[in-house]
């Protein structure tokens, strides 16, 4: 992968995986923890999702489940700017299973 970014250095580049550095061991539990949220989020937009498209919500409980996805999304972007990831990087590769996210 090329460093196109010059603040970034190959070292700090996103590798699809949690840093095992024991120096980093906090940055790689930031990045373990953001992810599990993440995986969370997108779980429980799905569900909320498919109780839309079943029809078995209100007009208010719709509206209201909107807002609070759109919130948890707005936290989560700044959550990944304070910890410095991106939605790369808490996309971890699992291996033979593929990317996590």
């Amino acid at each position: 992968m090329e460093n196109n970014n010059p603040q970034v250095t190959e070292a700090q580049q996103p590798t699809g995986r949690i840093s095992l550095d024991p120096d980093k061991a906090e940055e790689g539990l930031t990045q373990l923890v953001m992810t599990v949220v993440e995986l969370l989020r997108e779980l429980v937009e799905r569900q909320a999702m498919r109780r839309v498209e079943g029809g078995d919500l209100t007009e208010e409980q719709v509206e209201q489940l909107g807002v609070a996805l759109m919130q948890l999304e707005d936290k989560m972007e700044e959550m990944k700017e304070i910890f410095g990831l991106t939605t790369e990087d808490l996309n971890i590769d699992l291996g033979p299973l593929g990317n996590l996210l």
